[in-house]
């Protein structure tokens, strides 16, 4: 069994809080083929309450975070527009390691965002 787990942080960089209330879907990526794997939503402190994918079920692969930025724009009284810039963000990256932690923040704001692999 992995010892590794996948967890996430997102910080609203424009208002320069932790993002609360975002929702995230977990993606594993096959091929062509897109399976969902996890709904969360990220708690008071901009972080999911659990890992987004624990370690019993953490595994070498390619996955995507999909995060719902535009929603959570909207639940902020972020000025609108129609359609928004960033409505939703996608971020398809690579577990090698079966037995590390990875860790996939998201700085966000109306109009960019960034994104690394974190500890």
């Amino acid at each position: 069994m992995a010892d590794g787990y996948l967890t996430t942080h997102v910080l609203d960089t424009a208002q320069g809080c932790p993002a609360a209330g975002l929702r995230i879907d977990l993606y594993r990526i096959e091929g062509e083929s897109r399976s969902h794997l996890a709904t969360m939503a990220t708690n008071d402190d901009g972080r999911t309450d659990a890992p987004i994918l624990p370690k019993e079920a953490f595994a070498v692969g390619e996955y995507e975070l999909v995060f719902a930025a535009g929603a959570y724009l909207d639940a902020c009284d972020t000025p609108p527009e129609a359609p928004r810039f960033l409505n939703i963000i996608p971020i398809r990256f690579g577990i090698s390691d079966a037995e590390a932690h990875y860790h996939v923040p998201l700085l966000l704001s109306p109009f960019s965002y960034s994104t690394y692999r974190g500890s």
